[in-house]
């Protein structure tokens, strides 16, 4: 089967090199002439709207899919026509502006922070004074890892705040008050068929998330499977998707989707019987899901800006490094090391994951691991 992706980063990476034990090639749409993708198939170097990427795409593939959010709409609709898309432009539409996604969430009772439009100055002067402070300027489109967004504590920040980003649509959302972060990963196929993986705790820094944790019984696991289950189903959704999810203690309340596979379950490549990317490709295909139960506990590291001395991480028991093959920059993902349990009572674990926090950089995340639910 002939899987052509849209994009050409490292999830378009992850999801070829899952599909070699599945008898799948795949072609990558990406502009970029280093797309860390491109040794795992065929690349084709087109801008998004290059008519000439539809016609290679749809003259080679079976079945298309995308791999990140930014995808021009229009390309996805055209190709929806002659090709299965999945997932597609209407999950697309939705995820690509935060506006739609939101209005989405509480149309289908699920919470979220409390938010208003901003498309001028004067607008964001009365959204403050429905939202409040603290809040959070974004963005409506674009914004991904912390880019695209401000947060306002005062009404002093405003006027700068909205220079630093107008004219783009944005959102002002409130600041919530959680106990922790969270994120739910599911895949569908085509016949509904829905297989969850277990929730993962997630710890961000500059809008960047740098470590997720496998999660095994969480008691609100169920109600998190709801929330996904319920957003899959309104858009027929074919594929993996993340909802992010802020844990409020009596609920929860919906950060954002990805119609995609996603960072934060990245983990599952090491932790679960059949990874994200596995089921994403099984999902698109139409093929029966595989199981997504929890192996061994596990955590994941994202490497940003550098990949760590290899030889420092072979000699942590249970860590594998995955290297996207990028040039290094600061702020950018370029890899991430997954540490997993050796059985159910490996004392070692949380151990190895603070070695491996240490010797990325993230020392202040020690101090919270430790005093996480996770630990305890």
């Amino acid at each position: 089967m002939k899987i052509g992706i849209l994009g050409g980063g490292q999830l378009a990476q992850m999801l070829a090199q899952a599909g070699e034990s599945l008898d799948m090639q795949f072609a990558f749409v990406a502009p970029e002439q280093d797309a860390c993708a491109a040794p795992y198939g065929k690349h084709l170097m087109y801008p998004y709207l290059d008519p000439k990427a539809k016609e290679e795409l749809e003259n080679w593939a079976d079945i298309v899919t995308y791999e990140f959010e930014s995808i021009p709409v229009p390309l996805v609709e055209a190709l929806e026509q002659v090709k299965p898309v999945h997932p597609s432009s209407q999950a697309l539409t939705l995820a690509s502006d935060r506006l739609n996604e939101k209005n989405m969430f509480n149309q289908q009772g699920i919470e979220t922070a409390k938010f208003a439009t901003v498309d001028s100055l004067q607008d964001l002067q009365i959204a403050v004074e429905k939202v409040g402070l603290p809040a959070i300027l974004k963005t409506r489109r674009d914004g991904y890892d912390g880019k695209g967004q401000v947060v306002l504590r005062d009404q002093s920040q405003l006027e700068a705040a909205w220079e630093s980003l107008s004219p783009v649509a944005c959102i002002l959302e409130s600041m919530v008050n959680f106990k922790r972060e969270v994120s739910i990963v599911a895949s569908r196929n085509v016949d509904g068929d829905i297989a969850y993986y277990p929730l993962a705790e997630n710890y961000h820094r500059e809008g960047i998330l740098r470590l997720s944790l496998s999660l095994q019984n969480d008691p609100k696991q169920k109600e998190a499977e709801e929330i996904i289950r319920k957003v899959m189903e309104k858009v027929g959704y074919v594929g993996t998707m993340a909802v992010e999810l802020f844990d409020l203690g009596d609920k929860f309340a919906a950060n954002e989707l990805s119609p995609r596979v996603h960072n934060s379950g990245h983990w599952s490549m090491d932790g679960a019987i059949a990874s994200q990317f596995k089921n994403h490709l099984l999902a698109i295909a139409n093929q029966p899901l595989q199981d997504t139960s929890l192996q061994n506990a596990t955590a994941m590291v994202n490497l940003i800006g550098a990949i760590p001395d290899k030889d420092l991480v072979a000699e942590i028991p249970n860590a594998v490094l995955y290297d996207y093959g990028k040039e290094p920059k600061p702020g950018r993902k370029v890899g991430h090391i997954n540490i997993s349990a050796d059985g159910d009572n490996d004392e070692d674990f949380i151990p190895n994951v603070i070695k491996v926090l240490d010797m990325v950089g993230q020392q202040e995340l020690i101090g919270e691991l430790l005093k996480s639910s996770f630990y305890k």
